[in-house]
């Protein structure tokens, strides 16, 4: 806790950095085990790629202090002046609402992802942007945050804005970010994690995985979602999943990738 006489600007760019570091750790953590992972699941994935991971992680970082800063407002913000719709009172708000708020961030944050990930394959900003993240080819665990700061800057207000809008509870926001972080590089690591009867279901049809995400990093024009293929689907960009992904998983034939 800092002291209550605190200059505001040195306590937000305290709080600022504090937050930096936890979405660093984070970063570093969560990639760190799928990388980890990798290498005992698929040996040699990532082999000759060192110099591509190392720019992956300088970027990334990069990104960490564009999510932290606005984040490490926000909380400050909720601590000492209640500006947010957060709580820490379960009882604040009704059961049912838990869920119902962890599900409209998620598809508000998968809406602004697709709209600004297609803005982003626009010629232009591809050049200025978006053609840091597709330096990764094919991406790796620790892809998910390798950002030029303009699109981390598209990603990094969402949930920030959001807490000014939508009343939840601080828990359920962790499990917000926690579903972002591991999905976001779970779907970037080169080989499915998730198991045949989920990515070749019902639901599985509606949800993004490596499966799904690999083949936007091989066709660059398709597959622009987060978490649901909800947009892809609407807006006719889905072309289903890797062909590559799919067979190396042997989870369906090489033609069945819808």
């Amino acid at each position: 806790m800092l002291p209550a006489d605190t200059p505001v600007p040195l306590a937000l760019l305290i709080v600022s950095l504090a937050v930096t570091m936890i979405v660093a750790l984070r970063y570093v953590l969560t990639s760190g085990l799928f990388a980890f992972a990798t290498a005992r699941m698929r040996p040699g994935l990532y082999a000759g790629k060192r110099a591509q991971i190392g720019r992956e992680i300088r970027w990334s970082l990069l990104s960490a202090a564009i999510y932290g800063a606005p984040a490490g407002i926000v909380l400050w913000g909720w601590k000492h002046h209640g500006w947010t719709m957060l709580t820490a009172d379960w009882a604040s708000l009704p059961l049912w609402w838990h869920p119902l708020s962890l599900f409209i961030y998620l598809f508000v944050q998968d809406t602004c992802f697709y709209w600004s990930h297609r803005w982003m394959h626009r010629p232009k900003w591809f050049r200025i942007a978006h053609a840091v993240h597709h330096e990764s080819r094919p991406p790796t665990a620790w892809t998910a945050m390798s950002f030029h700061p303009v699109e981390a800057v598209t990603g990094a207000i969402v949930v920030p804005v959001l807490v000014f809008l939508v009343p939840i509870h601080i828990a359920v926001l962790g499990l917000v970010l926690t579903v972002a972080t591991v999905m976001g590089v779970t779907n970037h690591m080169g080989w499915e994690m998730f198991p045949r009867w989920l990515v070749h279901s019902a639901l599985g049809d509606w949800l993004i995985t490596a499966s799904h995400h690999e083949r936007h990093h091989e066709e660059y024009r398709c597959n622009y979602g987060l978490y649901f293929r909800f947009w892809d689907r609407v807006c006719g960009t889905d072309k289903g999943l890797s062909k590559r992904i799919v067979a190396e998983a042997g989870h369906a034939p090489q033609g069945a990738v819808r």
